[in-house]
């Protein structure tokens, strides 16, 4: 164990899933060079475990704005922790090349953690394309979407989000009423 803690680098290719996962823990902490960088996106793409990609994909979104290419391979990934992590990281790296896919995901989405995750990047992202998205999901989207919407919203300058959040203040679902609560103060019954 102490080596790997000396040297994560080629615990990142283990074949114990855990130890990869904990390699990769190890790396980003000490800090990412271009070797550890190079497996990560070898890891994104081609790790047969779920949660190693996500990992990896988690680390590189952690890692500034060069990776954004090796994430674009997990936005398909049949594992929807890689998905909900690939858009993680594209809010993490403000990456507004990632909005239509993350619109997308957002209002299509099949798994509910990831149509967040893309919801939560959005916003902080801020870009335009996607403010009608966000009104049309804090309107009739599941309530945990609704909840992340409310919040993505307040990001944004235009006319028609106050109307929006209020609305959201009168939502049937006690945690969206509390997110818009939260922004606009409490609505009177």
């Amino acid at each position: 164990m102490v080596r790997l803690l000396d040297d994560p680098l080629p615990f990142l290719g283990h074949e114990d899933a855990a130890v990869r996962r904990l390699a990769i823990s190890v790396s980003v902490a000490s800090g990412l060079n271009d070797d550890s960088v190079a497996k990560l996106c070898r890891l994104v793409t081609d790790d047969a475990d779920g949660a190693v990609r996500a990992m990896a994909a988690e680390a590189l979104g952690g890692a500034g704005g060069r990776y954004e290419s090796v994430l674009t391979l997990g936005r398909d990934d049949d594992d929807p922790r890689v998905v909900e992590t690939v858009a993680t990281a594209y809010g993490e790296l403000r990456d507004a090349s990632a909005v239509p896919w993350l619109i997308e995901l957002a209002s299509t989405g099949g798994d509910r953690a990831a149509r967040e995750a893309a919801v939560a990047a959005l916003g902080a992202i801020g870009d335009d394309a996607a403010l009608s998205t966000l009104l049309e999901l804090v309107a009739a989207a599941p309530p945990q979407v609704r909840r992340r919407a409310v919040v993505a919203l307040t990001v944004f300058d235009d006319p028609a989000v106050e109307p929006a959040i209020h609305a959201a203040a009168k939502d049937r679902n006690p945690s969206v009423r509390e997110a818009a609560e939260m922004v606009v103060g409490r609505q009177p019954n």
